[in-house]
Formats: C-alpha cells, structure tokens, sequence
C-alpha cells in the first residue's frame, strides 16, 4: 500500500509540473512571445555544433578501427573463406562510402542552412529524375552483390566430388558434435534414426558393408590441408548450426534430413599458430542456434593437419565394425524391411 501512495504521487508531481510549464508558456505568449523561441544566433551556434560533432563522431569511427580491428578473426583458412572474406570487405567498402557521404551531407546541411529570420524554405514536393536515381543505382549495386553472393553460396553448397574429396560427417545433438569418416571406401555407410542404442550413437545400419570401415569420433575433428572436404550434416534432436568461424563456413543441421557443404583448408593449425604467434590457438567448430539450457557450451575441436599427420591419425581410429568384427562380433539390431532409413 505504501509503493502504490509513493507511485501514485510520483504521477501526481510529474503531472503538475507539466502543467506548471504549460502555464509558464501561456504567460510568455500573453505578454509577446515566447522567450524560450530559438533566435537565428541560436540556430547559428547549433549549426557550428553540428560540425563539431561530425568531426568528433568520424574520429570515434577511427579509433574504433584502430583498438577493435586487430581483435576480429584472423585472415581466413579455407580457399572459399577467401572468397567470402573479400565479399564482405567488398559490400563494407559500398557501405562505408555510402555511409561517409551521407553523413557528410546531414550534418553540412544543418550548419550551412540553419534557420535564419529572413530565410523562407522551398516548397520541393516531388522530382522524378531525382527519385529515379536513388533508386535505380542502389538496385543496381544491390544486384551486384546478391549475384556474387549467390555465386558463392551456390559454389560451398552444391554437392562435392566424393570420389576426389574427403567424406565426413558431422553429428549433432544436445549437446555435442560426432565425427565419423568414411574410411578407406570413401563412402558413408547407412545410418537410421530408430537404430540409435547403446554405443550405436549415430544408428548405422550394420548390414551396410560401407559402413563397415567407418571411424567415429568424439571431441575432435581433424582435416588434411590443402584437400576439399565434403561434410554430411545431421541432427539427433534440434535444430544446430554447424559454424566454422575461421573457414568461413556455416551450414543448418536439421532433423531429419541430411545437409551439405564443403571447402578446402589451406592453413594447418600449426602455420595459424606460427601466424598468430599465439602457441595455444585452435580452430573450433560452434553450434550457432540457440539449441537448449547448454548451447553456450556446444563446440568441437578443430585440428587441420598435413596430408602426412592426418593419415596417420586417421589410421589409429577404430573402425565401426572391424573384419573380425563381421565374421565373430555381434550385429547391431537392423530396423524392418518395410522401415526406411534416413
């Protein structure tokens, strides 16, 4: 009772000191004029401020460049990221152009043209040359960067070579990644939602001999340098987000259907670290959807090798299903005939 008497007095006072300043105005009008009316001295030392301010506003966007630049993510490390690094400087660059000229001329406009006593503004209600060029040269320019964004997108996403490039897939559940590689076979064996039980975390389909050789591994995804990478994308549960934010790359992890992208990594971890002079760097894959309480935490060790160190790596991963395995191990249960996989 006592914050409602406190709020409701609060009202009380902001209503009659409004009302109070209405009076004050009412009398200033009765006796001539208002005094509180800008005069063109006012109008003067306001346009003069204006400048002051964009000079002062242009040496804040510099300092910005200056101390923020260097903290942004290093030069890309995958042949696309390069393409899509110089796209995006390409569009800052229109920006930035846009943005300086505009601002320019708010803010010269507003010094050079204050109000002054005498002064009667123009009435310019329409022109059509005028409108025709603000806006048949940003369509333009929009065109421009939508094709080269498109060439691009259509480039990372339509399906790779699979005979020349290197078969992974990327698993994602609350709240982790999977890795698994095709193996010697360069082919991702079946895999089926309903066959998900114990230590069969992905559901590979054990009667798919190309599953066989597959290796599966947590905590860690490796790429060979300088070789293209074709990435299979699936989810248990949610919608993710697999991200690479060093190469550039992001593709939707979706449940129920398989997704795709690929690109080449040209710089190992090793060469970044030399780069960065920072010994403890690493690339990382993250999740970027809001995918539940931990998706904070959602990421994936990235480690980019040379052809020599990733085939010994890949060669001391255990394989799905070993030959002895088939001959003498037992079978993961199979859905029914009639069950079709995914």
């Amino acid at each position: 009772m006592v914050q409602l008497l406190i709020y409701l007095a609060i009202v009380l006072l902001i209503v009659a000191v409004s009302q109070l300043a209405r009076v004050f105005e009412l009398a200033s009008a009765l006796k001539g004029g208002l005094k509180n009316k800008p005069t063109e001295k006012d109008n003067r030392v306001n346009g003069r401020l204006w400048m002051v301010y964009l000079i002062s506003f242009f040496a804040f966007i510099i300092w910005q460049f200056i101390n923020y630049g260097p903290r942004t993510l290093p030069e890309a490390a995958s042949e696309s990221g390069v393409k899509l690094d110089w796209l995006f400087n390409f569009n800052m660059v229109i920006i930035f152009i846009v943005f300086v000229i505009t601002h320019i001329l708010l803010f010269f406009f507003a010094f050079k043209y204050y109000g002054r006593d005498k002064n009667r503004a123009t009435f310019f209600p329409h022109n059509n040359k005028l409108e025709l060029i603000w806006t048949s040269v940003p369509a333009a320019v929009l065109a421009v960067i939508i094709f080269l964004g498109l060439k691009l997108w259509s480039e990372i996403t339509t399906p790779a070579n699979d005979k020349t490039s290197e078969v992974i897939e990327i698993y994602t559940k609350q709240f982790d990644f999977t890795i698994r590689y095709a193996g010697t076979d360069n082919t991702l064996g079946k895999a089926n939602y309903k066959l998900v039980q114990g230590a069969n975390v992905l559901g590979l389909d054990s009667a798919d001999a190309n599953g066989h050789d597959d290796k599966i591994v947590k905590g860690e995804l490796h790429l060979p340098k300088n070789k293209e990478i074709s990435f299979k994308i699936r989810s248990q549960d949610v919608i993710h987000s697999v991200y690479f934010p060093y190469h550039r790359a992001q593709m939707n992890s979706v449940p129920g259907m398989t997704t795709m992208i690929h690109f080449k990594p040209t710089i190992t971890t090793a060469e970044m670290r030399k780069k960065l002079k920072d010994d403890k760097f690493d690339y990382y894959i993250l999740c970027n959807k809001i995918c539940g309480t931990s998706h904070y935490a959602m990421k994936c060790l990235v480690v980019v090798d040379t052809p020599e160190e990733y085939a010994a790596w890949l060669k001391k991963q255990p394989e799905f299903m070993p030959s002895t395995a088939v001959t003498g191990g037992t079978a993961i249960a199979e859905p029914k005939k009639d069950e079709k996989g995914m």
